[in-house]
């Protein structure tokens, strides 16, 4: 295990209403494209991810922010509209929306078999961890016809204490990683004794292992703070989270490269605030390396990680300074990096969506955008489509 501390400075990184699309040529050979798009049937909180074919997966959260169901759509190579939507939760009301960071996380595993985990809503049947009422943790897969969602199942065996949500990653080799923070049996720091855990299954999500502690140095871990993990090409894991301690809250990304059992950890960013600021993050892929998007203090980052020595580069930011949260991130084909982000949202308040795109170089271009209406309790998802453009789904 290595650790690199850096500054507290940022050192050397049918459904489609209301679409629109902004192209503008600045200096070089066919621009990318950003596109914009509102959530399937009124909903919020998407999560969106493509496959090896090119297919669009999505899912989007309806209901009340406190107990609601997930819905799955999908779009194929050439299509203009989503499918109908297919609702992913067999209990009724049990995935959760508020805080926004506490959603279903959406992950494409071997042969496209779609996998969702989200922390249970009011609606879930609690569980019983250590002889207490517990949250659970639900995780679900498509079926092997690819026609619905098999009933969702709790992986929470002994870490209980879900506040900020959970994520989940799959990788093309059949690997599942459902990861969290929680608050270990014992615990008497509080957030600084949190951690993070990771349920593994090698069988495409049939069967998990129990879940083990990841950060195995003591980091702590923000409660109120969202995490995602990730599965690169070649199988490697990444986990980005805000630690906790007495004075800070730092940006933190474990890797592993041999399938969960070990993980290096390094710092992303350093953050000295005592409060929990309900912050998300995300991971892409491109030609580079991982892309990993986090905020702080009122900006949204991205950073390359490179896969083979876990070195960040420079955290690129776009221009502007309005008040910035929840980035997501996508990388298309030719090396561009599109970050959108919400602005002015807040615990019960909606705001605004962002955009800006960057070159090859993590140079940002003079495309970019906005656009008002993002939901209560929402934030948006991008991704790149097989011709190099992009989408922003809100």
């Amino acid at each position: 295990m290595r650790t690199s501390n850096q500054k507290a400075a940022f050192l050397p990184f049918a459904f489609c209403a209301c679409l629109w699309s902004l192209s503008i040529a600045h200096g070089r050979a066919d621009p990318a494209k950003v596109s914009v798009i509102r959530a399937p049937d009124g909903g919020i909180q998407p999560q969106a991810a493509v496959d090896a074919k090119g297919v669009v997966h999505l899912i989007y959260f309806k209901g009340e922010p406190q107990g609601g169901d997930i819905f799955y759509a999908r779009r194929k190579p050439g299509e203009e509209a989503f499918s109908p939507p297919m609702r992913v939760n067999r209990q009724a009301a049990s995935a959760i929306a508020t805080g926004t960071i506490r959603g279903a996380q959406l992950a494409i595993g071997r042969n496209g078999r779609v996998h969702v985990a989200w922390m249970g809503g009011q609606g879930a049947a609690r569980v019983t961890v250590n002889g207490k009422e517990a949250t659970p943790m639900l995780y679900t897969r498509s079926n092997d016809a690819d026609t619905a969602f098999e009933p969702e199942r709790n992986l929470i065996t002994w870490a209980a204490g879900l506040d900020g949500g959970g994520s989940v990653a799959a990788d093309l080799q059949g690997n599942v990683y459902v990861v969290w923070h929680a608050s270990p049996p014992g615990n008497q720091r509080g957030e600084a004794g949190r951690a993070v855990f990771v349920a593994h299954s090698t069988d495409e999500g049939g069967t998990f292992k129990r879940e083990e502690q990841a950060n195995r140095r003591a980091t702590g871990a923000c409660g109120c703070c969202g995490l995602r993990a990730f599965a690169d090409s070649k199988g490697r894991l990444y986990i980005v989270y805000r630690a906790a301690d007495e004075m800070s809250r730092d940006m933190t990304l474990l890797v592993s490269r041999d399938h969960a059992a070990n993980f290096e950890v390094e710092t992303v960013n350093q953050w000295m605030i005592k409060s929990c600021p309900m912050s998300s993050c995300a991971f892409a892929e491109s030609d580079s390396g991982v892309v990993a998007a986090t905020e702080r203090d009122g900006q949204v980052y991205f950073n390359v990680i490179e896969p083979e020595t876990l070195s960040l580069s420079r955290p690129a930011a776009a221009p502007g300074g309005e008040k910035r949260k929840h980035p997501v991130v996508a990388a298309n084909s030719k090396g561009e990096v599109l970050i959108a982000w919400t602005e002015g949202t807040a615990w019960q308040k909606g705001g605004a969506l962002g955009w800006q795109l960057f070159d090859k170089h993590g140079k940002a271009t003079a495309e970019k955008g906005h656009a008002d209406g993002v939901p209560v309790w929402s934030l948006p998802a991008a991704f790149a489509q097989s011709d190099g453009s992009f989408m922003v789904v809100y």
